[in-house]
Parts: structure tokens; C-alpha cells; sequence
């Protein structure tokens, strides 16, 4: 059969093109396609291509004959730019933070012109923020399975933005200034407060990675399937990964009683709650046997 690839810019030099194929379209998936495109223009590699069909997009693993197309018929390309592994932008951006956290608490005399002893809070609050994203990475490495194998290299500078000022520069500076140093009033904290902290944050991280090993069960090696998600945490929402995270930042926010770790409690926890919607949604869309009284990241509410 034949297939036409037109371009979605009509800026494009390199469509349209004819590829030709053995077989019906039932026989043709759409990965055969996809290699096609590559193999005739190799810096269009597979992960860098998007196909649409009257803007439904062609997806891995199926058939032309899924989309109903026939002998003849068309699909738009769109050249999505350079691409990066998901595995790689997740280390990139809970690298920040290991970087910038060390360099800030262990330099005063560079960031605040002077040297002075730690307080408590301070030294507490940085192993906290230091074993959070040691354990992503780890995470990261070992844990994950990743549904979308990359994403445009552009977007690495706009997501690590997140983790490197917001949750690095700006959580590290605040925290372990000389405002908060030991035997300030700012620093003072009761022993029930701080072991109260520490107690909620090692229960977060402890279910959050618990969370983290049954999404990685669900897909075998190698593969894109989606399954729902049951056990522990997902019996209330769909995404208690993201609960329990919001859970270790509260710990954090409460212990250090700091505007900028308020703040990036208020922006992670907001951007978490839009990604746990949306993949919500997903889940009831795709599985019509998704469990009713599921919320998305809140239990009992929303």
C-alpha cells in the first residue's frame, strides 16, 4: 500500500513524500512508518515525529487500519524538534538542588558574607531537602519506567527553572541565612515541633516511594502498558505519589517557617494537583472500570 506524509508547516522542504508498504493497512503499524520517515531523513528520528490523522495522533503499537485509513490516504507530519530522554530531564532538573543546597549551607562566608553555626532547624531542614532529592534520583535510575520516552530539549530549561531557583537558589538562601543561624529567636523551634516534622516527612517519603515501586510493577520492561493502579494510597486517589509529596513539603514549610518554602509548598503542590487531574481524567476515560469514589490527589476531596 501507499501512504502520503504531508507537512503540517508549509514551511517544510523534505514533504511531501509517498512511502510505500507491503501489505494492507492492517498489516502497516505505526512504528513501520515511523521507521520509514527515519530511515529517509534520519534527524527525523521516531520520537521526534508526531503523525495526526485530522488531528488524532498516530500512537505506537497500533495499526493504520486503526485509524481507518486505506491505500492512498495521508498523514500530517509535524517535526517536534531535538529531543531528550525523560530520564535524563529528571536527573538534570533534582540535580539542581543537590548542587545548590551543599554549596549554600556549607558556604555562608560566599552568600552571606560571614561565617556562623547552624541551627538546628537549618541543619534538619537541609537533609530534608537533600534525602528528598537523592531519593528521586535514585528513583529516577532505578524505579522509574518512563510511558513517553522523551520530550523537546527546549522544555528542559523551563521545567529545571522549577527545581533549580524555586526549590534550590531561593529555598536554600532563605533557610540557612544568618536570620536563621543557632541561637537566633527565628530559629527556635520546640522538640515537639521538630520531631514532628521529622516523623510526617520519613512517613511521606516512605509511601511516596512505595507509590513509586507499584506505578513501575504495573508496566513490564520495556513496554507502554497502562494498568490501573491499586494498593496502598491508590484505594483513595488516583495519584498518591503527589499526596504524599505535598505531605514531606508541609513537613518542610512547617519546620522551617520560611516565606520561600511557603512558597514553593503553594507552587509544587498546585502544579502537582493539575498533573493528578489530568491524569485522573485519563484513567476514567480510558478504563470504564476505573473505581467511581477515586479522587485525583486529595482523599475525600478532590
Amino acid at each position: 500500500m501507499q501512504l502520503t506524509i504531508t507537512p503540517r508547516s508549509p514551511k517544510s522542504r523534505s514533504f511531501p513524500i509517498t512511502l510505500d508498504f507491503v501489505g494492507s493497512p492492517a498489516d502497516v503499524s505505526v512504528d513501520q512508518v515511523q521507521a520509514a520517515i527515519a530511515k529517509k531523513f534520519p534527524k527525523y528520528y521516531a520520537d521526534r515525529q508526531r503523525l495526526t490523522v485530522e488531528k488524532t495522533a498516530l500512537e505506537s503499537g497500533k495499526t493504520l487500519a486503526d485509524y481507518g485509513l486505506k491505500d492512498g490516504d495521508s498523514v500530517a507530519f509535524k517535526d517536534l524538534g531535538p529531543q531528550i530522554s525523560w530520564r535524563t530531564v529528571f536527573l538534570i532538573e533534582y540535580g539542581g538542588p543537590l548542587v545548590i543546597h551543599p554549596l549554600v549551607y556549607y558556604l555562608p562566608k560566599l552568600f552571606y558574607g560571614q561565617a556562623f553555626e547552624h541551627s538546628w532547624m537549618q541543619t534538619v531542614s537541609y537533609w530534608m531537602v537533600m534525602l528528598h532529592f537523592l531519593k528521586r534520583e535514585y528513583e529516577t535510575v532505578f524505579v522509574h519506567r518512563f510511558s513517553h520516552g522523551t520530550m523537546p530539549f527546549r522544555n528542559v530549561f523551563k521545567n529545571s527553572a522549577h527545581y533549580h531557583l524555586l526549590s534550590g537558589l531561593n529555598l536554600a538562601y532563605w533557610v540557612y541565612g544568618p536570620w536563621n543561624a543557632a541561637g537566633t529567636k527565628l530559629a527556635e523551634r520546640s522538640d515537639a515541633l521538630v520531631y514532628g516534622c521529622i516523623a510526617l516527612y520519613i512517613f511521606a517519603e516512605l509511601s511516596n516511594f512505595h507509590t513509586h515501586v507499584t506505578l513501575r510493577n504495573l508496566r513490564p520492561p520495556g513496554t507502554r502498558v497502562r494498568k490501573i493502579p491499586r494498593g496502598y494510597g491508590f484505594d483513595l486517589v488516583s495519584c498518591p505519589n503527589y499526596f504524599f509529596e505535598t505531605l514531606s513539603w508541609l513537613a518542610v514549610s512547617v519546620l522551617t517557617l520560611s516565606w520561600s518554602a511557603h512558597l514553593f509548598f503553594v507552587v509544587a503542590v498546585g502544579q502537582m494537583y493539575i498533573w493528578a487531574v489530568k491524569k485522573h481524567k485519563g484513567y476514567r476515560k480510558e478504563f470504564s472500570d476505573y473505581p467511581r469514589g477515586r479522587k485525583s490527589m486529595f482523599p475525600f476531596i478532590a
